[in-house]
């Protein structure tokens, strides 16, 4: 009973997410909805990708990439250039995130989730502080519309993402914290879909971080199961 509920929830998900982007893309075509098609397909991909991160399924990334080409051209438009240069990297990271999920576990396997250690925690603290203040004169001098929350959110961006290429739990800490400043700054800037999007974003994080946080726990349950001599008795949960 319990399996077959948590296969109907995740048919649930993928018919609203099918049918909502449908509705977006077609509203957008037709003229019913007054959104531009690029932020729209932005939204679009950038929802499955996420969704698809929170499962830990392996095809959140090209359609992460594809997610990032939209942006480009959005956040062109937009005057955002740190953003823009952001999606630029994301596609490398993405890149090196679709390798290290399949090939950057024990004997190159599965790589499993795991918790950031305190010296790295405390290195990417400083680079970032750095990399922020820096980033920030920059903007300032080619009249970036936004110049510290541009640079901010750019850091704390690549953080996240770099935490996410080796599966760590603490990206989706770093993740919500960038996306609640998105959604203000991506307001001021009138891109509403798109501060709508980052707040969908966040809660997805949230979700994300239940879901990682909850297979690190089972993984530990089928380590001291299997040396115990129970190990047929754990089993992961379906969907995680």
């Amino acid at each position: 009973m319990a399996a077959m509920l948590k296969r109907t929830i995740r048919g649930l998900d993928w018919v609203a997410i099918t049918v909502g982007s449908f509705a977006l893309i077609g509203g957008a075509a037709l003229g019913i909805l007054p959104l531009d098609m690029t932020e729209v397909l932005g939204f679009v991909t950038g929802a499955i990708s996420v969704w698809l991160t929170v499962k830990q399924n392996i095809w959140n990334w090209p359609i992460g990439i594809v997610n990032n080409i939209f942006f480009v051209v959005l956040f062109l438009s937009s005057q955002l250039y740190a953003d823009l240069s952001l999606q630029i990297v994301y596609i490398g990271l993405s890149g090196l995130g679709w390798y290290w999920w399949l090939h950057g576990g024990n004997q190159k396997g599965r790589l499993d989730v795991t918790h950031l250690k305190l010296p790295p925690l405390l290195i990417l603290g400083l680079l970032g502080t750095l990399s922020t203040w820096e980033l920030t004169l920059f903007l300032q001098s080619v009249n970036d519309t936004a110049p510290f929350l541009d640079a901010l959110t750019t850091v704390l961006s690549l953080v996240a993402q770099y935490l996410l290429t080796r599966k760590l739990l603490e990206n989706w800490y770093v993740w919500i914290a960038t996306d609640i400043i998105y959604i203000g700054l991506y307001a001021y800037k009138n891109l509403y879909l798109t501060s709508v999007l980052y707040l969908i974003f966040m809660v997805m994080c949230v979700v994300g971080w239940w879901g990682w946080r909850k297979s690190i726990a089972v993984r530990k349950g089928q380590k001291r199961a299997e040396s115990s001599g129970i190990a047929g008795w754990v089993a992961e949960p379906e969907g995680w």
